[in-house]
């Protein structure tokens, strides 16, 4: 049975497409004007996207058991039995490594990003995910290997700012996941996470080091703001003070919704859907803006 094609549109999952929309950001950081980079960073966003559904595939495959005994994931059409596993497994296969030639062809460094990015997605399927920690660290270095194969093929130079910044939101980010799937499990009368090494009462402990990497990000952004570099960039950095204010504060409304078991399974998603995150990202923005043309 080949399956249906709603079927396999899910198994893909292009609406996690949106996470690679991170290899734009080296490029707005840097203010860079010109289209070509734009085109490149596209044409990667594409390449990532095919491994990611590649990826994900393979990631089902490994864990069918774990998803079969998890309240919401055992309907996913792997586990459920609606797809040929066989047929899946060379689909994913064959993504990855059309995702990861075509990197290579746009910039050899930001091909082997991807390589890198695809050997930690692997990793964590078969292993990573099951560890304390190590779980969320991997999903954060995996958007840090993103924004470092955009800066790659837009031929822009990173900062350590932006890294150290990048990596902490997406820690946060990565914490606030575990901690809003323990708050749906303890919802649901359950009391260990299936496939994972958490159980519900570890979810005030990460509340603390979401928060905790919360604030380090905007520490980062407050050092940076009194650093020498910003004045390359912005005539006026004192006006990014704002922009840390928004941060603050929209990192607190996504902690408490995921205390909430708000956010679903992955506040990536939820925030790119989300009206006040898009809100923020405005006001941000422009307050970038005026920081730099004032």
């Amino acid at each position: 049975m080949m399956g249906r094609a709603v079927d396999w549109l899910r198994a893909l999952r292009p609406h996690q497409w949106t996470k690679n929309a991170v290899v734009f950001a080296p490029l707005l950081a840097a203010h860079e004007a010109r289209l070509g980079p734009y085109l490149a960073a596209a044409g990667l966003f594409a390449a990532l996207s095919a491994c990611a559904s590649g990826t994900y595939l393979l990631n089902d495959l490994a864990d069918l058991e774990h998803d079969r005994a998890h309240p919401r994931k055992r309907d996913r059409p792997l586990a459920a039995g609606r797809l040929p596993l066989r047929l899946a497994g060379g689909l994913g296969t064959a993504l990855v490594l059309l995702g990861t030639a075509a990197a290579f062809v746009l910039a050899p460094a930001a091909g082997l990003c991807v390589l890198a990015y695809v050997l930690v997605t692997l990793g964590y399927s078969l292993s990573l995910k099951r560890r304390l920690f190590v779980d969320v660290a991997a999903l954060a270095l995996l958007f840090t290997i993103r924004a470092v194969a955009g800066a790659a093929v837009g031929a822009v130079t990173l900062s350590s700012w932006f890294l150290a910044f990048t990596f902490f939101v997406f820690l946060a980010l990565a914490i606030l996941k575990r901690q809003s799937e323990l708050s749906r499990l303890r919802a649901a009368g359950c009391s260990v996470l299936p496939g994972r090494a958490y159980t519900v009462d570890d979810r005030v402990v990460l509340a603390a080091l979401g928060a905790a990497c919360g604030v380090a990000s905007a520490v980062v952004l407050a050092l940076y703001i009194q650093s020498s570099e910003v004045r390359v960039l912005y005539g006026r950095p004192e006006i990014l003070w704002l922009a840390g204010l928004l941060l603050v504060g929209w990192l607190g409304r996504m902690t408490l919704l995921a205390d909430r078991g708000d956010l679903g399974d992955d506040p990536v998603l939820f925030a790119t859907l989300d009206r006040t995150t898009w809100l923020t990202a405005l006001a941000a923005g422009i307050v970038a803006v005026c920081a730099a043309v004032l």
